[in-house]
């Protein structure tokens, strides 16, 4: 086995990782029924799920499991799409958008249903998300989503400013929509815990094992890496925000949304303890979205959009004085970033890659339920050939316009909200 020098970042979950997990990297020719590109949710609960119905599964990582955006986000299990509800059916049409918004209302069980059966160490809260609004016109908003999940059946409530005040720690905001479906997790730890889950079933996982070609003949597709070669009848490529050209499997480029997050050293009750004392995670209504959680050790953990460096990271410190004055020296322990595959309508995609091969990319910040979900139902797919089970369908091509400007355009706009904002 080759020896790899990490390329982790210095992340608060790296660091706080309860579930461990650790592969070899693929060394000479194997076969599979589901080849599987990508450690990250989609592709290791596609692993999980396939390994469970006995399928001979091989699941490829170009770093370690969860190096992506799996291992860099939040850490909130949403229930839904960033698009409202009615969004969703009106530009999928009702009956694949109203299926859709049921499936990924019903995500979250599915994560913690996990979570609980593989007794994975995740720090799992159920305790809801807060969508909170930063200004007069983002509690407007809030209450026609409201509106739209409550037509469907969710349990979803708007909070008026005091009791958000309450339930977050800080006077700050408007309001806020509680959603009791959702709920907070370390998110690395769920990575590594499908991993885990997924071996235990008999998937075979290799890291550190780079596609660098990729072509379908003879009824097959054939992988290669720097050090081994994959032959699979089927081919499930989840890699997203994280791609890698591959020469046989290319995938469109994306817009992609950097996001970034500080952590706060252990804070104890007697600073922290009001703050999110409920344990709800939290994300605001600005175009430049912040978002806000604890984790188990009393961390204070605040995120906005940005690559991280000087300019971003001296906003968040304001930002989070702002939000919660008592924490203005608080010392920060982590800083770390990580990207984010944006579709331009903000709604997921499966693609075809050929013969018996689909991508499945574009949660727009939305990867953990949605990501498990999706895995799971390609994973069907592919070794059934039923395609009637995804969640949308899938497609023969897919183009994004000027992905790389609107990239730029991403961080240039949260550069400049953030040289200015929060100057208090």
């Amino acid at each position: 086995m080759t020896k790899h020098v990490s390329s982790e970042p210095d992340s608060l979950w790296q660091a706080s990782a309860g579930e461990r997990f650790t592969a070899p990297d693929l060394q000479g020719e194997r076969s599979a029924d589901l080849a599987i590109v990508g450690g990250g949710y989609t592709g290791l609960a596609a692993a999980l799920s396939a390994a469970s119905q006995g399928a001979e599964v091989v699941l490829l990582e170009a770093e370690r499991v969860g190096h992506g955006g799996s291992g860099r986000n939040v850490g909130l299990v949403n229930a839904g799409l960033w698009l409202p509800p009615d969004a969703v059916a009106a530009r999928l049409g009702q009956g694949p958008g109203e299926a859709l918004n049921a499936t990924l209302a019903a995500a979250p069980d599915r994560v913690f249903g996990h979570i609980a059966q593989h007794d994975i160490a995740c720090e799992p809260q159920r305790a809801g998300t807060l969508h909170l609004a930063h200004a007069p016109g983002g509690l407007r908003d809030l209450r026609r989503r409201a509106q739209q999940a409550q037509a469907r059946g969710a349990p979803v409530a708007v909070l008026d400013a005091d009791e958000t005040a309450r339930r977050t720690g800080s006077d700050r905001f408007h309001g806020a929509l509680h959603d009791p479906r959702a709920g907070t997790i370390q998110p690395l730890s769920y990575a590594r815990g499908l991993a885990r889950a997924a071996a235990t079933a008999g998937a075979r996982i290799f890291e550190h094992s780079a596609v660098i070609a990729a072509e379908h003949h003879g009824g097959q597709w054939v992988l290669r890496t720097d050090g081994g070669k994959l032959r699979a009848r089927r081919l499930l490529m989840a890699t997203n925000a994280y791609h890698r050209p591959a020469g046989g499997a290319r995938l469109p480029d994306l817009p992609l949304v950097n996001f970034f997050q500080i952590a706060t050293a252990p804070l104890g009750d007697n600073i922290a303890g009001d703050i999110l004392p409920g344990g709800e995670g939290c994300w605001d209504t600005g175009t430049v979205m912040t978002s806000l959680r604890r984790d188990a050790a009393g961390r204070v953990i605040l995120g906005g959009m940005g690559a991280g460096g000087q300019i971003h990271e001296g906003w968040a410190r304001r930002k989070l004085a702002h939000l919660l004055p008592r924490l203005a020296e608080a010392p920060l322990a982590h800083v770390w970033a990580g990207r984010i595959a944006m579709t331009g309508d903000h709604l997921p995609r499966i693609l075809r890659l050929g013969p018996g091969g689909l991508a499945v990319f574009g949660y727009s910040g939305r990867g953990i339920a949605p990501g498990t979900v999706f895995g799971e139902a390609a994973a069907h797919a592919l070794l059934t050939g039923d395609e009637t089970g995804l969640p949308v369908g899938a497609v023969d091509s897919h183009a994004e316009a000027l992905a790389a400007l609107r990239t730029l355009g991403f961080e240039m706009a949260a550069r400049m909200v953030h040289m200015v904002a929060a100057r208090i």
